[in-house]
């Protein structure tokens, strides 16, 4: 009898761990929360098994906390996933990531010639569908963003 091995990702005793991430969506959170700027040591691990997705990726974030815009643009590109607030090497708080109803901001408009990208106006969307393929439609040019082609302002 052979014992399983196991990789396991050393506890944080402060900070914020961020879970069920889909895998392909790993790169796209460490990008628009601007992680590569973080000095405190950052773990994360993608392609890993999980009961709920097929595989899913996770971030661990030492002594590093977001903020609801940061969890807000989480909710764009990793819709289920969940951010966990660590002190004292104990989980304090659980939060289901939560596409809002409407947003300003985050997300630039794919029309050209909106106005948003010509003058230093915050773009501002309606989000007209929810779930796994989010659907957002700007408040000053009425065109359609979806999911696929959503880019996040940094």
């Amino acid at each position: 009898m052979t014992a399983e091995k196991q990789m396991k990702v050393k506890a944080i005793e402060n900070g914020t761990t961020i879970d069920h991430i889909p895998s392909d969506s790993l790169f796209k959170i460490i990008a628009i929360l601007d992680l590569d700027k973080v000095k405190e040591p950052i773990t994360f691990g993608t392609n890993l098994e999980s009961r709920r997705m097929s595989t899913k990726a996770i971030i661990k974030i030492d002594n590093h906390y977001l903020a609801d815009e940061q969890i807000d643009k989480i909710a764009f590109v990793a819709p289920a996933a969940r951010v966990n607030t660590i002190r004292d090497y104990q989980v304090v708080e659980k939060r289901n990531v939560e596409v809002p109803d409407r947003i300003a901001g985050i997300v630039k408009c794919v029309n050209p010639a909106c106005i948003t990208n010509h003058e230093r106006i915050k773009t501002r969307f309606d989000v007209i569908k929810k779930g796994e393929k989010i659907n957002l439609k700007c408040c000053y040019c009425e065109k359609i963003t979806t999911q696929n082609n959503m880019e996040i302002i940094r």
